[in-house]
C-alpha cells in the first residue's frame, strides 16, 4: 500500500512501490491531488497495467537504439528503414521525451512532410516512428501509443505508374535493342514474370532447359552497392516453377554458349564476371536501350554527324538537343527523360498478358509466386487494350436498325399501352 505525507514546503508526496519493488514518489500541491494519484497508480497496478510516471522521459533518440536492436527483417528493409530514421524521424523527434510526443504533434508532423514529399515516403517515415512508439507501449513506458488515429496522404497512381508493354512490342522492338549481354536477361523477366533479385540470382543448376522451367530458390540482394545471394526467395509463394517459352530458351541457350558460367555457375554476369548490379544495369542498358527502341524520346539524324536528342521531362515540357553522334545522343536522352517502362513493368506486363490469354487466376498466382490471389489481380494486371473490342463484340448480333431511332435520333419509348 501507498501513503502519503506533507512536506516542509507545504505540498503533497505520493509514496508507493512499483511492481519490481523500488520506491517511487511524486509531490502534488493538494492532498486531494495526491490521494487520487495513488489510487490510480494502486489500480493500474492491480490490474498489471502500471507504467512509471518517469518512463517518459526517455529521450526517442536513446530508445530508437532499443527498436532497431531488436528488429527482425530483411537487409534491405533494415538498411531503408534506417535512412528512414536517421534521415527523417531523428532530426524531428530524436530529442523529445516519449511522454512529450502527442497526437496533435504526430498529426502536424504528418502534413508538414506531405507538403515536401511524396505520399509513400511520408508513409514509411510515419510507420517507423509510429513502430517505435507502439514498442514503447509494450515495453510500459508509454499508456498508449500517440500514432493511433494519424490520418496519412492516400497513394494515388498517376499515368507513369506500372506501365506495361505489348508481347509484339517486347519481342520486336525492345528485345533487339538490349545489349547481346544482357539480352537474355531481359527476355528471361518477360518471358516468366521473374523480379529483379531472381534474375540476378539466378545459377544454372537452377535451369532446366531440356525441361523447359526454371526454379526460383535463390536470388540476389545489392545493398550499397554490394550484392549478396540469399538461398530463398521473397516468400514461401515466391519458391516456385516456372515454365520457359520458346524464345527464353533460345536466348538462354546462346547466353550459355557465348559468355559461359560465373564463378560460382552465375546465369548473369557482367563484363568483368562480377554480379550485375541493378543501378548500373538501369543507367547504362535499360534507359538507354528504351531510347534505341523509341520507347523513351527520340534520337533522330540531322545533317552528317548530327544527331538530335528530343524528351520530355518532370514537368512535360518537351526539351531537345544536338549531339555528335548518336551514342552521346541516347545516354543524355536516357538521363534526362521522364517516365519510361521500368524493368518491374515487364512483370506487371507478363501476368496481365496471362489472364488476358485466359490463364486461371490461380494459375498465374503460383506462377507470378504470390501468397494471395487478390494480389495478382490488384497489383500485377492492368488494361490489356483488347476489354474495348470484345465488350463491342458482345452487341454485335443486335445492330439497332434505322426504325429503332425516331425522328430526334433517340430510341423510341415503348408506349404504355404495350407496357
Amino acid at each position: 500500500m501507498g501513503h502519503i505525507v506533507k512536506t516542509t514546503a507545504g505540498s503533497w508526496r505520493a509514496n508507493w512501490r512499483d511492481p519490481s519493488g523500488r520506491q517511487r514518489a511524486k509531490t502534488f500541491p493538494t492532498k486531494r491531488d495526491a490521494s487520487r494519484f495513488l489510487a490510480e497508480v494502486e489500480t493500474t497496478m492491480s490490474r498489471g497495467l502500471y507504467i512509471d510516471p518517469r518512463a517518459g522521459h526517455v529521450k526517442l533518440a536513446d530508445y530508437a537504439s532499443t527498436w532497431t536492436a531488436g528488429r527482425v527483417s530483411a537487409t534491405t528493409t533494415t538498411v531503408r528503414t534506417d535512412s528512414v530514421l536517421r534521415t527523417h524521424v531523428l532530426p524531428r523527434w530524436g530529442d523529445v521525451p516519449l511522454g512529450k510526443i502527442d497526437h496533435s504533434s504526430v498529426q502536424r508532423w504528418v502534413t508538414e512532410l506531405h507538403g515536401t514529399r511524396s505520399p509513400a515516403t511520408v508513409r514509411k517515415c510515419f510507420h517507423v516512428l509510429a513502430g517505435i512508439m507502439r514498442l514503447a507501449v509494450r515495453d510500459r513506458l508509454l499508456a498508449f501509443n500517440p500514432c493511433e488515429g494519424v490520418q496519412l496522404p492516400a497513394i494515388r497512381r498517376s499515368d507513369t505508374d506500372e506501365r506495361t508493354i505489348g508481347r509484339e512490342a517486347f519481342v520486336s522492338q525492345l528485345l533487339p535493342a538490349i545489349p547481346d549481354r544482357h539480352r537474355a536477361l531481359v527476355a528471361l523477366a518477360g518471358g516468366t514474370g521473374l523480379r529483379w533479385g531472381e534474375c540476378a540470382g539466378l545459377r544454372w543448376d537452377a535451369v532446366d532447359l531440356d525441361a523447359d522451367e526454371v526454379h526460383v530458390v535463390r536470388v540476389a540482394v545489392e545493398v550499397a552497392g554490394t550484392v549478396t545471394t540469399k538461398p530463398f526467395p521473397k516468400s514461401r509463394a515466391g519458391r516456385r516453377v516456372v515454365p520457359l517459352p520458346p524464345f527464353v530458351i533460345a536466348a538462354l541457350r546462346e547466353h550459355r554458349r557465348v559468355y559461359g558460367e560465373g564463378s560460382v555457375g552465375e546465369v548473369f554476369t557482367n563484363q568483368a564476371g562480377g554480379p550485375v548490379r541493378r543501378t548500373l544495369f538501369r543507367n547504362r542498358v535499360w534507359r538507354p536501350a528504351l531510347v534505341r527502341a523509341g520507347l523513351l524520346g527520340k534520337v533522330v539524324e540531322e545533317g552528317e554527324r548530327l544527331y538530335r536528342g528530343t524528351w520530355h521531362d518532370d514537368t512535360g515540357r518537351e526539351r531537345s538537343h544536338t549531339f555528335t553522334t548518336e551514342a552521346a545522343a541516347v545516354m543524355e536522352v536516357s538521363r534526362r527523360a521522364s517516365g519510361g517502362l521500368r524493368f518491374h513493368d515487364l512483370r506487371h506486363s507478363y501476368a496481365t498478358w496471362l489472364v488476358s490469354d485466359g490463364v486461371p487466376v490461380n494459375d498465374v498466382q503460383r506462377i507470378m509466386g504470390h501468397e494471395q490471389a487478390t494480389t495478382t489481380l490488384n497489383l500485377y494486371t492492368h488494361d490489356s487494350g483488347a476489354a474495348g473490342s470484345r465488350v463491342r463484340g458482345l452487341f454485335a448480333d443486335f445492330p439497332l436498325t434505322q426504325g429503332d431511332i425516331d425522328d430526334h435520333g433517340e430510341a423510341e419509348e415503348p408506349s404504355e399501352e404495350g407496357s
